[in-house]
């Protein structure tokens, strides 16, 4: 990926932020686990460490940014 815009960092985190907002409550059982959220497929990809959920993600969709949070945090 070459340059970012701030303006498409921002969209990312935006609608990443309002993509889990609306599917907390079904990862709610795995509490410290990250999610990786590619936004314009809203899949997602979850794992025990950031890491790893990125590299998954990233071997769907390598082109893409993700939004990754920490579950129960």
């Amino acid at each position: 990926v070459n340059s970012i815009s701030p303006e498409e960092l921002q969209r990312i985190a935006s609608e990443g932020a309002d993509i889990y907002d609306g599917i907390r409550a079904q990862y709610e059982s795995h509490k410290g686990r990250f999610l990786a959220i590619e936004i314009d497929s809203k899949e997602v990809f979850l794992s025990d460490s950031s890491a790893d959920a990125l590299a998954t993600a990233r071997a769907k969709y390598p082109e893409k940014l993700f939004y990754v949070v920490k579950i129960g945090t």
